[in-house]
């Protein structure tokens, strides 16, 4: 399993980073817990990879909140999470982190869609709760957030316009025979496309830290002023992680 979370930007960064650590902490153990109780009876379990992350993902959004809102602490963070099992990979996302496959090809397969306030659907739904959207260097709900779901922001949350809802998509890998993975923040994605990631990548793939240390370091050349977070997951001869 691996878990990014990323800190939000904005004009309370310092204050941020209580929510992206409070996740990495609490979640993957909790998770963890949960995955193992539902492998000792799969087969007579109701639940699933997809609802035990959809579950615990909500649940630990509650707790944040609850914390949070104690010490006014307007913190919040995204969230994407990989879950390899057998012959399936399950990807749970919330916010604008985002992942990548390489496929046998060389083809940049998506593993999540970004939650941005423009999109169609988030911005019926922000509507829909009395919120709106404006342009403030990119769109963002309220004028605030760049980003229509996330964990924490309990002010947006008690609007209703910011949620922690997951998308939830599985991944057939005896299909794609998957070479590596990339799950990164924001911050390579406002510098990379994913074809140009995964060609990237590809092409360092012997580096010590499968390329994610020399995409990091292009993303910031090309100047990106945003938090650069990016894991790469090989999948050929190799069940290591690397994060930047």
């Amino acid at each position: 399993m691996c878990l990014l979370t990323k800190i939000q930007t904005g004009c309370k960064k310092k204050k941020t980073q209580s929510a992206a650590e409070y996740v990495k902490s609490r979640l993957p153990e909790v998770l963890k817990q949960h995955l193992q109780d539902y492998e000792k009876d799969k087969e007579n379990s109701v639940m699933s990879y997809q609802t035990i992350l959809e579950q615990q993902i909500l649940s630990i959004d509650r707790e944040m909140l609850e914390k949070l809102t104690v010490s006014y602490d307007e913190a919040g963070t995204t969230c994407l999470i990989a879950l390899l099992s057998d012959k399936e990979l399950t990807v749970a996302n919330v916010g604008d982190s985002r992942g990548v496959l390489c496929d046998k090809d060389g083809n940049a397969i998506p593993l999540s869609h970004d939650h941005k306030p423009y999109q169609l659907k988030e911005r019926k739904r922000i509507k829909r709760a009395g919120g709106f959207i404006s342009f403030n260097g990119s769109w963002r709900v309220q004028g605030i957030l760049a980003m229509s779901r996330s964990l924490g922001d309990y002010p947006l949350k008690n609007l209703n316009v910011v949620i922690p809802d997951p998308d939830i998509l599985t991944f057939d890998l005896d299909k794609l025979q998957p070479e590596f993975m990339i799950l990164a923040s924001d911050g390579l994605w406002d510098a990379f496309s994913n074809e140009e990631a995964v060609r990237f990548i590809k092409e360092r793939l012997d580096e010590p830290h499968f390329g994610a240390k020399s995409i990091v370091l292009q993303s910031f050349y090309r100047g990106c002023p945003d938090n650069i977070t990016v894991m790469v997951v090989k999948f050929r001869n190799s069940s290591k992680t690397d994060e930047q």
